[in-house]
């Protein structure tokens, strides 16, 4: 049996078995882990592996020809299988330390996880700690976590005392599911855990009312816990939307896909669109009652927020308050895609605030404050060039200039304006369902599907193409939007409860047409996995002004 070990799709180096072997064996055997007891590649800690592109458990059994790659915590596969490990020692620590704990694992917040946590009440700043220090014990005992897989039908007896888990068991598709177990506690997870808790020496535990903020490593300095960063304001809007996802009765996807099959979903639609149109109503009364002062509208949020149909959306209400608007997209200030700056691994950075021709947007912002006739410039995202002819503007005394972009809030696009002329919008697609209390959809899974669906209609992308730059989009995110999400006067989640089920028909076709020996495909088979949950949602009774049209075409704005 040949097994190529490989990084970065290189071979470094080709092992030789006559017997059936673990990655966590050859890790041993071919001292790629440090004298110590912690499990270290190098300086970072081995958390999974990849068998031909397919995350796995370091104790998976190799049967066959194979390359194999190491995952430590400085990759999104191996941080990923760090984190639900960790969630699983708080887990039981909160079940050991207090009676009839209820955990449940809610959103991201900062460099961690938002979790609330109840027995009788909510727990205390006190009760962080005590929880904190059981989680420290649990680690160094360095005990295992024993893996299982089990029929769907023993799974159900396993969880027969939990109605979420055995809802969500439900809807999974496969006949077989891998469940972890940990002392007295059984669970899954939507990919693999590290062997034992010994490996899980860095986190940290914040107490942030009324939930606490499970804190990991970040990728980029995976060796430690860095500055906590308070974000009231993110915070605030995840608890608007979880209350809405209450009015609705949605909190998990077994729930959607029963209003599914109750042949509910067309209100689930309607509410959730009413909810939409409500949140921008009232931002657009905020900024009708500052109309004397505000000169600026600036919408920024991450790609695959939805931010250009909110600008349309936002703009439709300003004028039912008597506000009409100038509306221009930063996307067509690209420079050409010659002369767009590189990253370090040499592919464009569209995400650099350098990729824009700052310059004239300098320009034109000052040019239409003073009234005066400007050029707005047309990309094309095929072609990667601005069209030599754009469409000439002017800004009249009754308008006010709209602007929306990946950079601006960025104050170097507007220097010379005082920030009382400014209303900053932040946007984004925060989810709202979780899959059961302990696994969580994250926000950038909503985003990369609904940017896959959106770049094969729109940007003659294909799925491995928008996969392959999703990290560079991501570090580009959190360089140069998410440090200004904080300062906005308003934030809007674009999420909507019902999409992944109509986004699925689209994106899973997307997705399988990436080759299995893509260094991708790991990622691709998590995604599908994730879009199988969801049951099939028509899309016949989603309005034409919906912000998920965006994405799927149908919609009644021009892009």
């Amino acid at each position: 049996m040949k097994i190529k070990i490989i990084k970065n799709n290189i071979v470094k180096k080709v092992i030789n078995s006559d017997k059936k072997i673990t990655p966590l064996e050859i890790i041993k055997t071919e001292k790629i882990s440090s004298p110590k007891d912690l499990p270290l590649a190098e300086k970072y800690i081995i958390t999974a592996a990849k068998i031909n592109n397919k995350t796995v458990s370091l104790e998976k059994t190799i049967e066959s020809d194979c390359t194999l790659e190491i995952l430590d915590i400085s990759t999104k596969e191996g941080m990923r299988v760090y984190q639900d490990s960790l969630s699983m020692v708080l887990i039981r620590a909160a079940h050991e330390l207090f009676q009839n704990a209820r955990v449940k694992v809610k959103h991201s917040l900062a460099d961690g996880y938002y979790i609330e946590t109840f027995s009788r009440f909510l727990l205390t700043e006190g009760d962080t700690a005590k929880l904190k220090r059981k989680m420290k014990e649990l680690i160094s005992s360095d005990e295992k976590f024993i893996m299982n897989e089990v029929t769907i039908q023993k799974a159900i007896k396993i969880f027969a005392n939990d109605n979420i888990k055995l809802n969500f068991l439900k809807y999974y598709s496969d006949k077989k599911i891998l469940i972890y177990q940990f002392g007295d506690i059984c669970d899954f997870f939507n990919g693999p855990l590290v062997p034992s808790s010994g490996y899980l020496q860095i986190f940290d535990l914040k107490y942030v009312p009324p939930g606490i903020v499970l804190r990991f490593p970040k990728i980029d300095n995976p060796d430690r816990i860095g500055e906590f960063q308070t974000q009231p304001n993110l915070l605030k809007i995840f608890t608007e939307y979880e209350r809405w996802g209450n009015i609705l009765d949605l909190s998990y996807v077994s729930t959607l896909n029963q209003k599914v099959e109750e042949f509910q979903i067309d209100e689930i639609i309607q509410v959730s669109e009413a909810l939409h149109e409500k949140k921008i109503a009232q931002i657009a009364e905020d900024i009708f009652q500052k109309r004397n002062s505000v000169r600026l509208i600036l919408i920024t949020g991450p790609s695959g927020s939805g931010k250009t149909t909110f600008s349309k959306r936002l703009a439709i209400q300003l004028k039912v308050n008597g506000l009409s608007t100038l509306m221009i997209s930063l996307d067509d200030y690209f420079l050409d895609r010659s002369k767009t700056p590189k990253d370090e691994n040499n592919d464009y950075d569209f995400e650099s605030i350098n990729a824009l021709d700052k310059n004239l947007v300098n320009k034109h912002i000052k040019y239409l404050l003073k009234g005066e006739e400007v050029e707005i410039p047309k990309y094309d995202f095929f072609e990667g060039e601005r069209e030599k002819l754009g469409q000439k503007l002017r800004l009249n005394s009754n308008k006010i200039l709209l602007i929306e972009g990946i950079h601006a809030l960025n104050d170097k696009l507007s220097p010379e304006l005082e920030r009382r002329n400014k209303y900053k919008i932040y946007v984004s697609a925060l989810t709202q369902l979780n899959l059961d209390n302990h696994n969580r959809i994250s926000t950038s899974d909503t985003r990369i599907i609904r940017r896959i669906v959106r770049d094969s209609f729109y940007r003659g992308y294909s799925a491995y193409q928008t996969i392959k730059r999703w990290d560079s989009i991501k570090a580009g995110e959190q360089k140069y939007v998410f440090t200004f999400q904080e300062e906005s006067d308003a934030m809007f989640n674009s999420a909507l409860v019902y999409e992944m089920g109509v986004l699925r028909k689209y994106a899973i076709p997307a997705l399988q047409k990436v080759p299995p020996e893509s260094n991708e495909y790991s990622e691709v088979q998590r995604l599908i996995n994730l879009l199988f949950f969801f049951l099939n949602i028509p899309e016949k009774t989603i309005p034409r002004n919906s912000i998920i049209r965006e994405f799927i075409s149908g919609s009644g704005f021009e892009y």
